[in-house]
């Protein structure tokens, strides 16, 4: 017998509001994972994954059991050959963890990177000068969503001016994979990295890498510089045996394939047009308010908008969190941007009825405090 779940409308960037269904579909017997009808579902997940980016035939997809951070660090420690070098664009805290995990398996000669203020746009013109000028480089990173400041990063551009100088992408599609439009037939992406928890609408606890088939092959013979996350042995495990290397997750690989079975029957486009519909009520309400922006709209990704801290001294994120926490719904304080914000995500199971009642809650703790937007 199932029940209705307390419904929490989820603005942090993720783990994100799920359905019903999705919870429910945790609720399966007791499965051993080595066995084939579990192995089926893992390779129905893989196919579905792929589908979700129009990747069919040229892509695979490999899972692990862990955070985005696993699958980022799996990328990075699998994807650069021997003795060539990885350049990374960090303008913001995920740009930065790259770095930082980068650090842990290359030497400063081998780690090139283009640092930016959080919340400033990547330029296009130093990119390709550096990539020009170090024909060592072999891999280019850079995050495509990055939720630190909502900013959607040009990674087409980057990924066609690395093609033409023979270099290889890793894009962190993390927090926009089934949330904007991705087509990997056209947008031709080397490697990209997602996890189940996020615009997908999943559960927390599977993450994955889906990825061309001969750039995969290549990192076979790569130094093996991780031994959980190392990307050739997990896809070979997958391929070979049918099933995760090492234990799963059971119950979120059941969530997991739910949540696809949901997206396919929203459709992609109708996905991408409900979150678009949720942040232009949220721009629009927030206007209303007086609030502003960190970024300008045209950079904006529509999944996430880095909201400005009022000035007025009655204003405190912890207790504007408290207040709407109370009320239903949760908020992210800001990350590092270059300006002091808190940061309001519309992805998940939610609509513009969501961000409606969000914003009245909202209006109505900035009367109470009396703070002034102006």
């Amino acid at each position: 017998m199932t029940r209705n779940v307390k419904r929490n409308v989820l603005l942090n960037p993720g783990p994100a509001t799920t359905t019903d269904s999705v919870k429910y579909a945790q609720v399966v017997p007791d499965i051993c994972p080595r066995e084939k009808e579990f192995g089926s579902l893992i390779q129905d997940i893989r196919k579905k994954l792929v589908k979700v980016v129009n990747g069919q035939g040229r892509y695979t997809s490999i899972l692990f059991a862990s955070s985005g951070t696993g699958v980022m660090e799996a990328c990075i420690s699998s994807a650069v050959p021997d003795n060539k070098k990885i350049f990374i664009i960090n303008n913001g805290a995920y740009g930065k963890r790259m770095v930082e995990i980068a650090e842990r398996f290359y030497s400063k000669e081998r780690l090139v990177t283009y640092e930016l203020p959080f919340g400033d746009y990547p330029n296009i013109r130093v990119i390709e000068d550096r990539m020009k000028k170090d024909g060592d480089i072999a891999v280019v990173v850079v995050v495509h969503h990055e939720t630190t400041t909502g900013m959607l990063n040009p990674v087409e551009e980057i990924n066609r001016i690395a093609h033409a100088y023979g270099i290889h992408s890793i894009v962190d599609t993390i927090s926009s994979y089934a949330g904007v439009p991705i087509d990997l037939q056209k947008d031709d992406y080397d490697f990209i990295i997602s996890s189940a928890n996020k615009c997908i609408q999943g559960m927390a606890g599977i993450a994955f890498v889906i990825c061309k088939k001969e750039m995969l092959e290549k990192t076979k013979d790569y130094q093996k510089r991780n031994f959980y996350f190392n990307l050739w042995q997990q896809y070979y495990f997958l391929e070979n045996e049918g099933q995760m290397q090492f234990t799963p997750p059971v119950q979120v690989a059941y969530a997991l394939n739910q949540a696809l079975d949901e997206y396919f029957q929203e459709t992609g486009e109708h996905r991408y047009r409900r979150y678009t519909e949720s942040w232009e009520t949220l721009i629009e309400g927030l206007r209303r308010l007086n609030f502003s922006f960190l970024l300008p709209i045209e950079q904006q990704s529509r999944l996430l908008t880095a909201v400005l801290d009022p000035k007025d001294p009655n204003y405190s994120f912890d207790e504007m969190h408290d207040y709407l926490l109370k009320r239903g719904f949760t908020i992210y304080p800001g990350k590092g941007a270059k300006k002091d914000t808190f940061r309001v995500a519309n992805i998940g199971a939610i609509d513009k009825r969501d961000i409606k009642s969000f914003l009245k809650a909202l209006d109505k703790y900035i009367r109470e405090k009396n703070i002034s937007l102006k």
